[in-house]
This record gives C-alpha cells, structure tokens and sequence, in this order.
C-alpha cells in the first residue's frame, strides 16, 4: 500500500472510531451508519493504493462530497473553498452574464427557472422550463449549478451559445446571447394601467424590495384604486424575509404568511405580517406563471390563502425549500436543504406549486433571438387586460351587492 493511501486509511479509520465512542448510545440506526461509513473508507483506501494514477486525497473527499450532497437533491450541493468565496463576494444585485435564474431539474438537466427582465436572455426569447443542452457547444449533462453559473458568465461584451430544447419544439436550436452587466431593479412599471387600476411587476425580492413598493404605492392610491395588478410572472424568488414583508403590506397585523418545517425543531418557523396600517380597500390580481418560484410563491399563496388575492395565469413552479450555507472548517460549504414552505392554509409549495385561480395561458410575443417590443408593455400585454377586466367586474360586483 502506498504511503499516501496508509495515511488516509489511519485517518478515516481514527475519525470514525472516535464518532463511534461518541456515539455508542445510540440506536442502530446509527450503528447502520457507521457499517457504511466503513464501506466509503474501504473504497477511497482502495481507489489511492490500485487506481492507475494517484489522486490526492482532499480531491477524493471532495469527489465524495460532492456526490453525496447531490445525492440528496437537486438543491443541496457541496461547494469547495472557491465556488463559497465566489458565492460570498458576489455584487448584490450586480453581476456580469446573460440574466438567468437556473436550476437542474428531477431528470438531471440543466432548467431554466426564468429569464430576468430586461436582459440579454429575455432580449433573446428564453423561456422558463427551456433545457439547456449545450453551453458553447459543449454539453451540460452531469454539471452542477455552479459549473453552469460560471460557463455562463464572463466579460460584458463576449457572446455565448446556448444549445436550448424546448418542449413545444420539436428540434433542438442555438441562441446567441451577448454577455451584459446583470443590474435588476426590483420593482418597475408602478403605473395606472385603467381607469382607477395600479400595476406594478416585482422582478426579484431583494433588500429594497419593500421599501421601493411601498414608494410605488404611495404614488397609485392618492388617487384611489378600484385594484391593484401585482406582477410576479417570471419572478424567481430572493430573500424570504423580503417576502414576508411584502406579502404583510396587503394583511392585517398578525396573520400568518408562511411556515417552515424540517427535522430540526430551530427549522419549525412562523412568519406572521407585522405591517401596523396594511394597504387595503381594493382588490388585487396577482400574475403568476411556470417562472413564478420560491419568494414569489410565498406572496401568492399568502394572498390566496387569505383571499386578499387572485390568482391568475399558469402553474408555479413549485419551488419551496429553503437552503443554508454551513461553513467547513477548510473554507468549503454545503448548501443544505434544511426545510419546506407551507402557505397559511398548510399547503405545500415544493414540488407542487400553486394552481391559479383563473387559468391564462401566456401568448408570447417574441421569438428565440428577438426583441422586446411595444406589444410587450403592460398596457398592450393580453393577461393584463385580462386582469384589468376581472377587476373591473368584482367592482361592479361590489357595488351591486
């Protein structure tokens, strides 16, 4: 056996023995465990004394890791000491690449979760559920978020070629999209879009999401609203407290808004809305569509639940666990799924999504490679006429009654 391959042997072996004494009291579960552990230990001594090359044993617990994290599910993963600094210092709602929120889907492929407003990959006709195949001609099959994530990125101005498979197609095709500096604001288009009707489209919940609605709101009521479209189509999430607050905005103080439930009892939490005068007197619509994930779903299953909301559009798309960053003591993290959304009414968001109250189906308006055009403006957008009109006929409704 070689030098390399008896260190890490004594080591793992010392590691386990001293998890073994600590844990002698417990159930044979944990017995289970370490007969296991035991199996890991048995194959990585094999791997250093016969593969044909020697490997280093950090890459080896890394590979290890790795697998074991993905193993899991799509979300958890490992992250070595560089892909956690690049996660740590990466600019808050700054960044330089093509402007999509991915994800790897049940069956391993590379998923679009959406394109972010007003980006190359919008400008280019992505669409939530597309597959990317290729990257620059090389395929994605068996990468990870993080490999994907950098193979994305580069220098504003230098192009990228993403091979896309898209369910309604019935070949593959390339998109070319020019690289940009990524800026996302939040919240846009605060307008009157009908006679006594507010929109405003929220893009992402960040740290200023609140306040820059509340802004927007400020302007749209002096002048009295009969309702308020509340745009979350293609919203991929953020900050959960950013939700909660958002969602509290439109409820009275003290009404729940979400909880969360893992096996640890710290995990088992109550969000309740805090706002002491909610914005209220008029009914909302809320847009939603298959982009519509994680903090975006919290707000509307909040206002369905409460029926302070209507929901209107196409299947979320079932987003709702929630992720933390453990650090290691060598500079690496894992990123861990330690618990689930559930709306006020228990219902789970993971893997389910919300079902619309009034089903739409989006008629898109531009092509792989195209535009954003004036047909695409809130005023002139098919499912915001819609809204306009529902909001319209609750009003007359009201006043009948």
């Amino acid at each position: 056996m070689k030098r390399s391959a008896r260190s890490t042997a004594v080591f793992l072996l010392s590691f386990f023995l001293l998890f073994q004494a600590a844990w002698a009291a417990k159930p044979n579960p944990q017995e289970e465990l370490y007969d296991q552990v035991e199996l890991l230990a048995e194959a990585i001594t094999v791997i250093q004394s016969d593969y044909v090359n020697e490997v280093e044993p950090k890459k080896l617990i890394y590979g290890a890791l790795k697998g074991l994290l993905e193993s899991l599910d799509r979300h958890s993963q490992f992250l070595d000491p560089n892909a956690y600094s690049e996660m740590q210092v990466e600019t808050k709602g700054e960044f330089g690449g093509v402007g999509l929120e991915i994800t790897i889907s049940k069956d391993g492929s590379l998923t679009v979760v959406t394109p972010i407003d007003d980006t190359p990959a919008s400008k280019g006709g992505l669409k939530p559920n597309d597959k990317i195949v290729k990257i620059d001609g090389q395929s994605t099959r068996g990468v990870s978020l993080h490999e994907a994530v950098k193979r994305l990125r580069g220098k504003p101005g230098s192009r990228v070629v993403l091979t896309i498979l898209r369910e309604e197609e019935t070949k593959l095709f390339d998109v070319t999209l020019t690289r940009s500096v990524i800026r996302i604001r939040s919240v846009k288009e605060g307008r009157v879009v009908a006679d006594r009707v507010g929109y405003v489209r929220i893009t992402e919940f960040q740290d200023n999401t609140t306040r820059d609605l509340e802004k927007a709101l400020e302007v749209l009521e002096p002048g009295g609203l009969d309702g308020l479209i509340l745009d979350l189509r293609n919203n991929p999430g953020g900050l959960l407290d950013v939700a909660v607050e958002v969602a509290g905005l439109f409820l009275p103080k003290g009404k729940p808004i979400l909880s969360t439930k893992g096996r640890v009892k710290a995990q088992n939490l109550e969000f309740v809305s805090k706002t002491e005068r909610p914005h209220a007197g008029y009914p909302i619509v809320v847009l939603v569509n298959g982009g519509s994930a994680s903090a975006s779903e919290i707000v509307a299953g909040a206002l369905k639940d409460h029926q302070r909301g209507i929901l209107m559009g196409t299947k979320t798309f079932g987003k709702g666990s929630v992720q933390t960053v453990i650090p290691l003591k060598d500079g690496s993290a894992l990123r861990l799924t330690t618990s689930l959304y559930y709306t006020p009414s228990g219902r789970a968001i993971h893997g389910e999504g919300l079902e619309p109250d009034v089903k739409v189906e989006e008629i898109s308006k531009k092509e792989p490679g195209g535009t954003e055009e004036e047909e695409d403006k809130p005023m002139k957008d098919p499912m915001v006429l819609r809204a306009i009109d529902l909001l319209k006929g609750l009003k007359v409704y009201q006043k009948a009654i």
